[in-house]
Order: C-alpha cells, then structure tokens, then sequence
C-alpha cells in the first residue's frame, strides 16, 4: 500500500487496516509454524505496511489535535 493511498483515507479506516494486517499477520505466522507459507517476503511487506499506516495515523491525529489548538 503506498503513502498517498493511506494519506487519502480517514483516522478511522487506517485503524480499520492495522486491524487487518495485524490479524493476516499472525495468520502468516500460524502458517510459518506449520510450514506452509510459500512466500516469507510477506512478513516484511506487512510489518512494513503496518508501520508506514501507524507513522501516517499518528501524523493525521497530531495535525487534527495541534489544528484545534489554534
């Protein structure tokens, strides 16, 4: 998932997504015990997608708390 496409949805969907990937995740890695996972480049590209949506949530709830500040 790229930067722009998390940037254009809401507080509430990135939330919504973390959800998502954290739960496929721990999928992958119930697979990884039992030797199924075909493709272990998948834990980097969630992990990363995990982080880059945590970096742009907490930027999206630092501007709506510091823009009412005002």
């Amino acid at each position: 998932m790229k930067a722009q496409e998390i940037r254009d949805l809401n507080v509430e969907e990135i939330e919504r997504k973390i959800k998502e990937l954290k739960e496929s995740l721990f999928k992958l890695k119930v697979k990884l015990s039992t030797k199924q996972v075909e493709n272990t480049s998948q834990f980097k590209a969630a992990k990363k997608d995990i982080a880059r949506l945590l970096t742009i949530a907490k930027e999206k709830k630092a501007a709506v708390k510091g823009g009412s500040a005002k």
